[in-house]
Order: structure tokens, then sequence, then C-alpha cells
């Protein structure tokens, strides 16, 4: 080998060791989003839900790592037909040099099923959440991703079509996942929160009546939001996948810059938007859902877009945000994290997007044959995966209800999940005060226990028997953070609501419905 060929050697080596760094490095980015989905559904959940939503994020990436490595994979990638991959399984036989591949979509797939976590928040199973999350990372998700970006994509191959003697092939795009990732994942958080049901108190029908449930903590859910708009950057800037080509650097320059672009506009317009015709406020959390709403839009063709059509994405976004969540509202379809209107929204507008503002083949830059297929293409893309989803989740959800598996008991939601599934509350009350329960205990250690319980009648026998060692029957009873039960147990009246069926029950309790009042910040919307 003479000096040419080994530089030539050399230099490919360097080309392919950059694109696997470039691969892993942008995949721990994107890991990074599991982080913010948890603390931006950890804040917007009541404090009595934080450590079952915390533990359901952390799995989201320990059953994806099983689940993709196992199957998911494989069907994604694997050589097979053009409806799914059938090799390899665990990664046998897969080149090292394509384990940066693996890595990178597999964080992908657990973004995929972290959207779902969201809209199904404070009443599902864990075993559920386990169940869905192995099904949607192992077999849902890598489905459609293997008819959109492997190598036998028939969605992206598309067809050939002549056009003034001209042959030009036209398929779908979704260069980041608009309709991958999003469509997929907001489908299936809107089929499992339809088949879930509503939080209890959250929907009256017979007095047409919301109940704001509001989340525990605003700077939670926004430090959440800060670390996912970062991790968007790699998202979609990732999705070039390599880094050594010519015309990579600029790629993927456009796409962050156009992920800026549309996510400002859209957090701007949906700021707007809920000042002059939602609660008159500057609303913090619509203005952070209205700019991952932009985000999302723009991943289907933030690297084929001119800016100012990115700003164009991002103000259509903001829209589609706007009526999807009062869609999904007025259906009575309870979704704390407003993910089906971020995800599916956004994911909508942005596959169709593509269509008009694509800077050579769009409609607004094209108006003839080949751009109206490519809006065919990018429809038909949009209906097949969002059918895919809906059918499949439709099953798995489907079957979970069926047998029990799905919703928790209604005295479980009332209590909060924290304590009687986890043991662990996320903020315990011995961890609040001043210390004297330890000072005491210290004290006790060094006197005469008898004689210490005879000075302590004034503290009651059960914190004596406590610290002597006898048992004493502990009842579990909170504290629970629950206003919303804690008023109807205290003002009952008869002419309440039910909470499903917006019938009189006369005994209103902590697993039935709110009464239409305005004294505990009830928001009424007539729809």
């Amino acid at each position: 080998m003479d000096a040419t060929e080994q530089a030539v050697k050399d230099f490919r080596h360097l080309q392919s060791n950059l694109d696997q760094f470039f691969l892993i490095i942008m995949g721990m980015i994107v890991l990074l989003m599991q982080c913010g989905f948890a603390f931006l559904e950890a804040g917007a959940v009541r404090s009595k839900n934080s450590t079952n939503i915390l533990i359901k994020n952390l799995m989201d990436q320990f059953v994806a790592g099983i689940a993709y490595w196992l199957f998911g994979f494989p069907f994604a990638f694997g050589n097979g037909n053009e409806f799914i991959g059938y090799s390899f399984w665990a990664t046998y036989e897969l080149e090292e040099t394509r384990l940066a591949l693996f890595f990178f979509q597999y964080v992908f797939a657990a973004t995929a099923a972290t959207i779902v976590s969201g809209a199904m928040a404070e009443r599902c199973e864990f075993i559920a959440y386990i169940v869905y999350s192995i099904l949607i990372t192992g077999f849902i998700y890598p489905v459609v991703t293997h008819w959109v970006w492997s190598d036998n994509a028939w969605l992206t191959a598309g067809m050939d079509y002549t056009f003034n003697n001209e042959t030009v092939t036209i398929g779908y795009k979704d260069f980041a996942g608009s309709g991958v990732v999003h469509v997929l994942g907001g489908i299936a958080a809107l089929v499992g929160a339809t088949l879930l049901g509503p939080r209890k108190g959250r929907f009256h029908k017979g007095s047409k009546t919301v109940v704001p449930i509001r989340g525990h903590s605003v700077p939670l859910a926004a430090l959440g939001g800060f670390i996912l708009l970062f991790g968007f950057l790699a998202f979609n800037g990732g999705s070039q996948l390599t880094i050594s080509n010519a015309g990579d650097g600029e790629a993927i320059s456009l796409s962050v810059v156009n992920t800026i672009i549309s996510g400002s506009m859209s957090a701007l317009v949906s700021l707007i938007i809920n000042r002059l015709t939602g609660t008159s406020k500057w609303s913090l959390l619509t203005t952070l859902n209205g700019a991952l709403t932009g985000m999302v839009a723009i991943c289907a063709g933030c690297n084929v877009y001119h800016p100012w059509a990115a700003c164009v994405v991002g103000f259509f976004a903001a829209i589609s945000y706007k009526l999807i969540n009062t869609i999904v509202t007025s259906l009575y379809i309870d979704d704390p994290l407003d993910a089906v209107a971020v995800h599916f929204g956004g994911g909508m507008w942005g596959v169709i997007a593509v269509a008009f503002l694509h800077r050579t083949d769009g409609i607004v830059y094209n108006w003839n044959q080949a751009s109206g297929m490519a809006l065919a293409w990018q429809l038909c893309g949009l209906v097949t995966i969002a059918v895919w989803t809906a059918v499949t989740s439709l099953l798995m959800f489907g079957i979970l209800k069926l047998t029990g598996l799905l919703r928790v008991a209604p005295e479980l939601e009332a209590k909060g999940l924290d304590i009687p599934k986890h043991g662990e509350p996320a903020y315990p009350t011995e961890a609040y005060g001043h210390g004297w329960e330890e000072k005491l205990a210290k004290i006790l250690e060094h006197v005469e226990l008898k004689d210490a319980a005879k000075n302590m009648s004034s503290l009651g026998d059960g914190f004596a028997k406590a610290f002597l060692g006898a048992p004493v029957k502990q009842t579990d009873v909170g504290p629970y953070e629950n206003p919303e039960v804690n008023y109807m147990e205290t003002h009952s009246t008869s002419n309440s609501i039910d909470a499903e069926s917006g019938k009189g029950n006369g005994n209103v309790n902590g697993t039935t419905g709110v009464p239409h009042v305005t004294s505990i910040d009830v928001k009424s919307t007539k729809m």
C-alpha cells in the first residue's frame, strides 16, 4: 500500500469516526430530553403523584434500552421487506460502526414513549405503563421508522412520475420525525387518554364545566421545558446523521436555526392567543407549550426551509396547538400535559407544511403537478402513520382496560400514587420543620425510657409508644394533596354533578364529581 492509498484509508477512518462521534454526542443531548420530560411532567401534576411520574420517565429509557435493543432496532433497520425488518436481533451481526446509529435511534424511540406518559398521568397503572412502553419502543414505533428511514423505506422511496416529459421521484419527507415520532406519540397518547378516562373531578358534563387541576410546581415545569428546548436542537440537527460529508455543516446549521425561529414564533403567537382568547393572562406554561409545538412542527422540514418559512411554520403551529387543545377538551379527554395538542397538533401541521414550504419543491415555489403530488404523499404518510398507531394503540390499551390493568383504583387516585404505589412521597412531611423530633429522640437515648415515658404523657401515648419500641398501629391517612376532594368532603350538596355522567349523586366524595362552584377557582367553560 503506497502513501496515497494509506492517506485515503486514514481519511475514510477519520470520516467514520467523526460521524460516529457526532451521533453519540447528539444522542446524549437527546437523551437529556428525558430529564426535561421528567421535570415538565412532575411540575404539571399534583405533588402526590410526583414520584410516580418521575419513575415512569426514568423507566422510559431503561425499558426502551432493552426493548429497542432486542427487537425494536431489528424491526426498524434490519434487513427485511418493505413492511418490517428482521435481522440484527439484539445487535447480533450488527457492524460496530453502526452502534452509534443504534444509540441515536434508541433515544428517539424513548422519546416517542415518553410523550404518552404525560397524557395518562395521575391515574395510569404502573404495569400498564411498562406494557405500553415495551410495545411502543419495541414494535409500534420501529415499524413506522422502517417505513420512513430505513433502506427499504417505501414511504420515502415513493414513486416515479412523469411531468412534461421529465421523470421525477416523489415520496414522503420527514427529516427529524414530525410524523414518525410526534404524530405517532400524539395519536398513542390520544387513544390512551381516551380509554383511560379523565381524572376524577376534571369534567362535569351536566353543567359543561371544566375544572382546572393545577400542577404543583411551575418552576419544575419551566426547568423541564428549558431542557427540552435545548434538546430539540440536537434532535433536529443530529438527524443529519453525518458531519463529515460536503454540505453536512450547512444542513445542520440550517436545521438548528430554523428550529429556534419556529419555536420562537410559536411561543410568541401562543402567548398572544392565550392573552386575547384564553385566560386573558400572560401564561408561562402556554408559552412553553407553544414553543415546543413550534419545534415539533419544524422537525419534518427543518433542513429544507428558508428561515422565513420556519417563521411561518411556527406561526401556524401555535394555531394548531390552540385548535387541538380546544377540540380535545371539548371531547372531555383529559390530557394533563397537553401532549396531544403539542405533539399531534404540531406534528400534523409539520408534515403538511413540507409540501408547501420546501425551498425547491414546495407549492409556494412551484405551483404544478409535481408539488401537488408531493402534498398527496405527505398526506398519505400522515394518514398511514396515524391509522397504524391508532389501530395498534387501540388494541394495546383496549386489552389492558378489559383486563383491569389500565387504571388505578379510585381510592388510590384520590390519595395519590406516590405513597400507596411507591412508598416514596416526593415531599415527605418529616422533611419539614426545625428538627425538634430528632432532637427529642437523641435525648431519649440518654435517659431511662420508662421514666421518659412518664414525663411524656402530655405528648400522647402514641408518641411515647413509638419511641419505646412498642407496636403502634399506623393508619395511612396521608396527608394527600387533593384540594378538590377536600372541598367536596366538607361541602357536600344534594345537587352535585357526577364527573362521568353529569347526573346528581346527592353525596359528593373524593371519587365522584365536583359541584359547579366558583369559590375554589373553578373555571366554567361552555362547550
